[in-house]
């Protein structure tokens, strides 16, 4: 099986980490992952996605122009790859971040909304892991397990005692996402 996933939103909301995350859990479950990010000069506040591929398979490129999971955080980013999902694929929206939501009928479309989680949880620094909990949900590339190992892997040790916290707000996505 192979996902081909882009994830997009502002830089600061955890973007890049989500799919730096995202490939090593793969890489934990000794699948074949890509990862490739793509920003502006301003990164923080500035528009940030990242590609990444978890294949069961050896990956011939991971440059993409269409997509089979597509996860927006902002308006920008839903306008840009809404058009590029594949028809049957799916698109993960957090609702705090999108004015017109998405309106293709040929897609599942899912709508999170991973900032009021984050908010009641009192740490906006889990808003990604809430989202990435709700792909895992509805796409599970990867296994909870999987996950757990590869935060050990890219935190630094000084964070370790976060890994609970970021576990539970991957559990409360599972919990939040709910099909449009």
């Amino acid at each position: 099986m192979k996902h081909e996933i882009i994830i997009a939103g502002f830089g600061g909301q955890g973007v890049l980490s989500m799919g730096k995350i995202l490939a090593y859990s793969g890489l934990m479950e000794d699948k074949e992952v890509t990862w490739m990010p793509a920003y502006g000069p301003e990164q923080r506040g500035g528009t940030a996605n990242v590609t990444v591929i978890v294949s069961d398979s050896r990956i011939s490129s991971p440059v993409l122009s269409k997509y089979d999971v597509a996860i927006v955080l902002n308006q920008p980013s839903l306008d840009k790859f809404q058009p590029r999902v594949k028809p049957g694929g799916i698109l993960i929206y957090d609702g705090n971040g999108i004015a017109s939501p998405p309106t293709r009928t040929d897609i599942k479309v899912y709508r999170m909304d991973a900032m009021d989680k984050a908010a009641e949880m009192r740490n906006a620094k889990v808003f990604n892991m809430i989202v990435l909990g709700g792909l895992l949900k509805v796409c599970p590339v990867v296994s909870t397990e999987g996950l757990n190992m590869a935060l050990f892997k890219t935190l630094p040790e000084r964070y370790h005692n976060l890994i609970p916290l970021n576990m539970e707000a991957v559990e409360q996505g599972k919990q939040i996402i709910v099909e449009q």
